[in-house]
């Protein structure tokens, strides 16, 4: 299983409900815009869900609608607003975290890793204590000495060195990961060094 340090938060908004939906259930109309927005004049409303704000990191899931205010008319509009409460999953990024993902990319100079809606990077300085040779063929980066090695679908647990947060765009979002503590490392390592550890006692 996959140890990703999400949290559930409220978030309080105001929701612009446009008049081609007022025939249908308002609160599945609600969810379905904090979970896929709109179009409206060429821009998109609502959506919630995938996007990064800078307070509360990355908005991975609208969970539920907790409570509905009275909805408002503006003159001119036509929509409905609504004061809305609702519950979040986030997962926002914070130096010195430890996290866990699976590997989505391996090149010569490093890997992605997935971390739920965004990725990290571990460079392959930051990998083992050992000289990291790319293996074009296999795609996979491999130690010299230790022929420890890490390829696509791997799992790591690695922790945060650097959060560089772009919230006009999650793609330029950076996240910048290390393996070379104790404790770190791809999931598959740190059971044989378990079970070593068993087998000298």
């Amino acid at each position: 299983m996959i140890n990703i340090p999400f949290k559930l938060v409220k978030i309080y908004d105001t929701i612009r409900i446009p008049p081609h939906r007022f025939g249908e259930p308002f609160k599945e109309v609600i969810e379905d815009i904090l979970r896929n927005g709109y179009e409206y004049h060429g821009y998109k409303e609502g959506e919630y869900e995938g996007k990064l704000d800078k307070d509360l990191g990355i908005i991975v899931a609208i969970t539920k609608v907790l409570e509905i205010g009275e909805g408002k008319i503006l003159p001119g509009d036509g929509a409905i607003y609504c004061d809305v409460v609702f519950e979040a999953l986030i997962f926002k990024p914070e130096v010195n975290e430890i996290v866990e993902g699976e590997v989505t990319e391996v090149r010569e100079f490093g890997f992605f890793v997935n971390l739920g809606g965004i990725e990290g990077f571990v460079h392959i300085s930051q990998i083992i204590d050992d000289y990291i040779a790319y293996d074009r063929k296999n795609s996979r980066l491999i130690g010299k000495q230790t022929k420890k090695y890490i390829t696509v679908g791997d799992i790591v647990r690695a922790r945060i060195v650097t959060v560089s947060i772009n919230p006009d765009n999650i793609r330029e979002t950076k996240i910048g990961l290390t393996m070379r503590q104790p404790g770190l490392g791809k999931l598959e390592w740190l059971r044989e060094e378990k079970e070593n550890e068993k087998s000298k006692k």
